[in-house]
C-alpha cells in the first residue's frame, strides 16, 4: 500500500511565521528611533541594544558623582483582555511603560531605557505594530529610549487574539539624591496626584463586574463624566508622572524636601503609601480631600462592591503620592499644578507604627 502523501512540516504551519516577524522589525524601526537620543548606540535589529552612560563625559560627571542603576519590571495584567476584545491596541503599550517608569521614579531615578516583551498567538505585523506604537509613545512621554524587545509567537500558549505584554526599565540616580523613605517624619505632608482613571490594576475584578452585570462596553456611559464608551473609559492609559516628578526633584538641588513617594497600584492607596513609611510613623489620609472619579462609583454600584474592597483594589483617583516637608507643601502643590498635574494635600504624617489610616 502506498504511503499517504502529506504536506511537509514547517515552522509556519506549526504556528510561527518568521517572515511576518521580519516585516514587523522593519515596521517598528521608525517608532523606536523616535525615542532614541545620542546615548543609544548601534543599528536597529541587533541582538541587543547598547546605551552609553557617558555620551558626554563632562555632562555626566557633573550630574552624577556616584551613579546608581535602578531597574524594574512589570506588566499590564488582564487589562490586555479588554484591549484585545475591543481591538483598542494602541494605548496598552503606554500602560506597560507607565507601570515600570512610575515605579522607578519613586526612587528618584531618571528612566534611561526600556525593553518590552510581547507574547502572541500569531504574528500579524499590522496588529503588533499598533501595540508597539503605544510602547514607543509611553517611552516618549517618559523620556527614555525604547532600546529593544521581543515578540514571541506561541499558539499553544495563547488563544487566537490573545496576547500579553511586559516591560523592563533601567534608570539612574545619584546615590546622595536617591529617595530614602526612612527620612519620613512626623509633621510631613502627603500630596496626592490625580490618576487618569483605573490605570492598570484591578482588571480581573473589573471584568468580573462586566460579566455579572452584563455591561455593554460599546455604549457611551454618561454617568462617568464623558461621552466615551465604557470600554474606552476602562482602557484610558495609565498616567505617566515622570516629567513632573523629575522636574520637581531637579528644582531642589540642595534641600531634600521630598522625603518619600509611592506609585499607587495593586493594594490601593493605603497599601502602597505604607511602603514608603518607616516603622515609627503613620500616615493619616483624609478621604474627603479629593473627588473620586465617577468610573469607580459606576463599577462599585454595578458590582455591589464594598467601600473597603474598592479602596484595597483600585487607586480611587490618586495615582501617585509624595510625602514632603510641611514648609514646602504649598510651593510643591503650585509647581506640580504648573507642570500639568492635579495635586491635592490628602494627609499628614504622625508618630505611629508604619500604618496608613484612612478616614
Amino acid at each position: 500500500m502506498a504511503a499517504t502523501p502529506r504536506t511537509p512540516l514547517t515552522y509556519a504551519n506549526s504556528g510561527v511565521n518568521i517572515e511576518a516577524g521580519d516585516r514587523l522589525v522593519d515596521m517598528i524601526a521608525a517608532m523606536m528611533r523616535r525615542t532614541h537620543g545620542p546615548r543609544v548606540i548601534g543599528e536597529h535589529g541587533g541582538f541587543a541594544g547598547m546605551f552609553r552612560l557617558d555620551f558626554n563625559e563632562r555632562l555626566f560627571q557633573r550630574n552624577f558623582r556616584d551613579p546608581v542603576l535602578v531597574a524594574c519590571t512589570d506588566g499590564v495584567g488582564t487589562k490586555v483582555k479588554l484591549a484585545a476584545e475591543l481591538g483598542i491596541l494602541d494605548t496598552i503599550g503606554v500602560d506597560c511603560v507607565a507601570m515600570n517608569v512610575n515605579d522607578m521614579i519613586v526612587q528618584g531615578a531618571e528612566p534611561l531605557f526600556f525593553l518590552d516583551y510581547l507574547g502572541l498567538h500569531a504574528q500579524d505585523p499590522d496588529v503588533t505594530a499598533r501595540i508597539i506604537s503605544g510602547v514607543a509613545s509611553g517611552c516618549e512621554q517618559a523620556g527614555c529610549a525604547l532600546l529593544g524587545g521581543e515578540c514571541a509567537e506561541m499558539p499553544d500558549i495563547y488563544a487566537e487574539g490573545d496576547f500579553d505584554i511586559a516591560g523592563f526599565a533601567v534608570g539612574v540616580v545619584e546615590l546622595s539624591r536617591a529617595i530614602d523613605p526612612m527620612r519620613v517624619e512626623p509633621g510631613d505632608v502627603v500630596i496626592g496626584l490625580a490618576s487618569s482613571g483605573v490605570h492598570s490594576n484591578g482588571y480581573s475584578l473589573v471584568r468580573r463586574v462586566i460579566r455579572e452585570a452584563s455591561l455593554d462596553l460599546g455604549v457611551p456611559v454618561g454617568s462617568v463624566d464623558t461621552d466615551s464608551t465604557l470600554g474606552e473609559v476602562l482602557l484610558e492609559p495609565t498616567r505617566i508622572y515622570v516629567s513632573s516628578i523629575l522636574h520637581l526633584l531637579a528644582h531642589y538641588t540642595v534641600k531634600r524636601v521630598v522625603s518619600g513617594m509611592a506609585h499607587v497600584t495593586g493594594g490601593g492607596l493605603a497599601g502602597n503609601l505604607a511602603r514608603c513609611l518607616p516603622g515609627d510613623v503613620d500616615a493619616h489620609v483624609h478621604l474627603d480631600r479629593w473627588r473620586v472619579p465617577a468610573v469607580f462609583s459606576f463599577l462599585q454600584e454595578a458590582g455591589g462592591i464594598e467601600d473597603a474592597e474598592m479602596r484595597h483594589v483600585f487607586n480611587m483617583g490618586i495615582g501617585y503620592c509624595l510625602v514632603v516637608r510641611p514648609a514646602f507643601a504649598d510651593s510643591i502643590v503650585q509647581q506640580l499644578t504648573d507642570l500639568g498635574e492635579e495635586p491635592v494635600i490628602i494627609g499628614d504624617i504622625v508618630a505611629g507604627s508604619g500604618r496608613v489610616i484612612e478616614r
